[in-house]
């Protein structure tokens, strides 16, 4: 078990999930931490307050992503790879879940009404979407372990 692995079940034994764990991971990358951030992903966890709807893994991803390339002052611009990179890890986690699952991309569908699953199914698909989302912001030449604000030239 790698070291992101590790602190993503310390995490989820902490009490926090997916879409959380996916964030606290990202700001920890940087050497940040950002609890009202944090407070704000619990809203996508369970496809959005645990309605069952799109799973808070792949909603998180794109926040994870937004984190990386999104507009956070009035000051900067969109990156204009944001979009792309949201498209790539959305298309891939469709075809994970149809491969791993043979569900669709909702909660629910993921869960299948069974809640061993949560157990058995979430940490995995996480632990892929967070280095998927890695490994698209390496594609694209977006450091992970730098805030990208002091990166961009305006």
């Amino acid at each position: 078990m790698d070291d992101a692995m590790m602190r993503m079940v310390e995490l989820g034994h902490q009490g926090f999930y997916c879409s959380q764990i996916l964030i606290i991971l990202a700001l920890e990358a940087q050497g940040k931490s950002n609890p009202d951030l944090v407070r704000a992903m619990s809203g996508l966890h369970g496809g959005m307050g645990d309605c069952g709807k799109v799973c808070g893994t792949v909603t998180g991803g794109a926040c994870l992503l937004a984190l990386y390339a999104g507009k956070g002052t009035p000051e900067e611009l969109e990156d204009t790879r944001l979009n792309p990179m949201i498209d790539e890890l959305v298309e891939w986690f469709e075809q994970e879940c149809r491969a791993r699952f043979n569900t669709g991309i909702n909660c629910s569908d993921i869960l299948q009404d069974d809640a061993r699953n949560r157990m058995s199914r979430c940490p995995q698909i996480v632990m892929s979407t967070f280095e998927k989302a890695r490994e698209i912001l390496a594609a694209h030449n977006i450091d992970f372990t730098v805030n990208p604000a002091d990166k961009r030239n305006y």
